[in-house]
């Protein structure tokens, strides 16, 4: 008897939308952060991208796709979304906002479809890889169809 494949809403909805894409899932009973999944999957560093949700000075949510090893500049996502300010949104608060957990929290299919950036290096890459929406699943695709998939745009929002 075979497994059943486990389908997150991210997949189902890249599937509806027919947009290619791989999986792979991973031993991971808690939060472990994208280096980590990077090197236990044997991923290049350059090729993954976390997810971080704001919340901006209008009280608005906004979502930012960046490299695992870089680190958000807040000013320049600022400017990007047209806010004052922007700041992390709280860890508790996740679930509620996204409908995903920590760890699982991917741009696709959130309960929502909130303003999503994604930084600009990724739109020279064949493929990245970011979360597949729950903990221990990663999906691969190429970074214009999670654009796509996500209704997002490309942006300088890191720290250079």
């Amino acid at each position: 008897m075979s497994k059943k494949e486990v389908k997150t809403n991210a997949m189902r909805i890249l599937d509806r939308q027919k947009i290619p894409y791989e999986y792979e899932e991973y031993e991971c009973e808690d939060f472990i952060d994208g280096i980590q999944v990077a090197d236990q999957l044997g991923y290049d560093h350059a090729l993954v991208y976390k997810t971080l949700v704001t919340t901006g000075k209008s009280g608005q949510h906004y979502v930012f796709v960046i490299p695992i090893e870089e680190e958000i500049d807040f000013k320049k996502a600022a400017k990007v979304v047209g806010e004052k300010s922007l700041e992390l949104l709280h860890l508790k608060d996740l679930t509620k906002v996204t409908g995903y957990v920590r760890g699982g929290c991917t741009a696709i299919g959130m309960k929502k479809q909130y303003p999503t950036v994604i930084h600009e290096a990724a739109h020279e890459l064949e493929y990245i890889h970011v979360s597949g929406g729950k903990l221990g699943m990663q999906l691969k695709l190429s970074p214009d169809d999670l654009r796509r998939a996500a209704n997002a745009r490309f942006a300088d929002v890191i720290h250079t």
